[in-house]
């Protein structure tokens, strides 16, 4: 059963019934935590009593990575980049109650060389991005450690993950993983993302200062880099077409309608945009303050505020409006974007901003010390940000603006730690990647310190029964 907070808030009559109600607006995306041992799964070798076992799960969701939380667009699995366990887990997902089960064997989970009794792989040495395509068939995963990107099939009914065979099962870069591809500018890759029409897949490369091309096969998943500098797009690399404020990637995400490619960069403290080619997938950047926004003066930027180590980055359902997170300035940042051109601009006054503690200029953010992870529900309705020191979730409400304005009190923030204004939780020490249901109903984070993927129902417009 979902806990007495979220029956108190969802206690509604059946549709049609006399005096049916909807929730609150002020109630929609709140989020609790799953009641009993179903409301997180730890791996099995850090126990806890109220949480259920699971393999190869250790370290999931690293520090440098804010991504490792990806759910198949049908819903029905859920993949958890577990960088310390060189894995990527595999649960099936119950849509009634959110509940996560690992299935046994090679279809619970794929790691290097087939540890934890999981699906074999080449590199996969520290995974901390995943990403599954719209169509459901593929997932990919960046490896901080082994320096590569791995091809994976996927199976739809059962979810389980089968490298590709040879070269094309892995693209390496610096590291140059034996039986890989070789790819350029892949150096440190920490955020991977695929086009909305499954065309192309991006990666951040962090220590590579760069975005990485790639065109997909949509039958194979086969991923090919183009030989021409349309391949890459970095700060200074061979063979590369030349980019502004590229410093560290660690945000990446594509526009609904196809047209643009946004990157958080942590070194350079900026936001930035990018043009897609939808025929080729081909990135270019404008170099007149459009095709940026940092923190300070770079050359070719526009200036923002509260981009401090720019970390995640999110689009809006309906392409309005994008948001990111910044680790060093604690803080959740606003953007408008363009229809037509991608174009961002910084909200104004203090809707530019949430920020912890010290709020100059900006609204107040409870308890988002170093954040992390960031998401927009499906509905639009709601922003979700993980922060890793403080080991919180946050909640904000979305407003027809796009301008966010966190839930006051218990509401507004779910934490691992005692906190008088915030919902306690399980399982949520250094949460940094976070991710919302298809249908809305529910939300997932993983939390590195915790070795842990956390679930967590969602009040939507949709709900009409307080029952589990």
């Amino acid at each position: 059963m979902i806990a007495s907070s979220l029956l108190a808030l969802t206690l509604v009559l059946a549709p049609g019934a006399a005096g049916a109600q909807r929730p609150p607006v002020s109630a929609i995306g709140t989020i609790t935590q799953v009641d009993g041992t179903g409301g997180c799964l730890v791996d099995r070798s850090a126990p806890r009593a109220d949480c259920a076992p699971a393999r190869a799960l250790l370290g999931p969701a690293p520090f440098l990575g804010s991504h490792a939380v990806a759910i198949s667009p049908d819903g029905t699995h859920v993949y958890v980049a577990a960088s310390t366990a060189d894995a990527i887990a595999v649960f099936g997902r119950s849509a009634r109650t959110g509940r996560l089960t690992q299935a046994g064997g090679k279809a619970g989970c794929i790691a290097a060389k087939g540890a934890n009794g999981c699906a074999w792989a080449r590199g996969l040495n520290g995974p901390n991005s995943v990403a599954v395509t719209p169509d459901g068939r593929h997932v990919y995963a960046t490896s901080l450690n082994s320096d590569d990107i791995s091809v994976m099939r996927r199976n739809r009914t059962t979810g389980a993950l089968t490298q590709l065979s040879g070269a094309s099962g892995c693209i390496s870069g610096v590291a140059a993983v034996p039986g890989c591809a070789s790819g350029r500018a892949v150096d440190g890759p920490d955020v991977i993302t695929v086009s909305p029409d499954g065309k192309n897949v991006y990666a951040g490369s962090f220590f590579g200062n760069a975005v990485v091309t790639f065109s997909r096969n949509a039958s194979t998943g086969v991923l090919t880099q183009p030989a021409d500098t349309t391949g890459c797009l970095a700060a200074a690399t061979t063979g590369c077409a030349a980019g502004l404020a590229l410093g560290a990637p660690e945000g990446l995400a594509a526009s609904e309608d196809g047209a643009s490619v946004y990157v958080a960069t942590a070194a350079s403290n900026a936001v930035v945009t990018l043009r897609r080619d939808p025929s080729t997938g081909a990135l270019t950047q404008a170099t007149d303050g459009t095709g940026c926004i940092a923190n300070g003066p770079i050359t070719g930027c526009a200036t923002g505020v509260r981009l401090g180590g720019a970390n995640a980055l999110t689009v809006s359902p309906d392409d309005g409006d994008v948001y990111v997170t910044s680790l060093t300035s604690n803080s959740v940042t606003s953007f408008i974007r363009t229809t037509g051109t991608g174009q961002l601009a910084q909200q104004t006054g203090t809707s530019a901003c949430a920020i912890y503690v010290i709020a100059v200029g900006c609204s107040l953010a409870r308890s988002l010390s170093a954040p992390e992870g960031i998401a927009v529900s499906p509905d639009g309705a709601t922003v979700y940000a993980a922060a890793y020191n403080s080991g919180t979730i946050d909640t904000f409400d979305r407003s027809s603006t796009g301008a966010l304005k966190q839930k006051p009190r218990r509401p507004g923030c779910i934490t691992g730690r005692t906190a008088a204004d915030c919902t306690a939780g399980r399982a949520l020490s250094g949460v940094s990647s976070i991710a919302v249901s298809p249908d809305g109903k529910h939300v997932y984070a993983a939390a590195f310190k915790s070795n842990a993927v956390t679930v967590f129902t969602r009040i939507t417009k949709a709900m009409t029964s307080g029952s589990d």
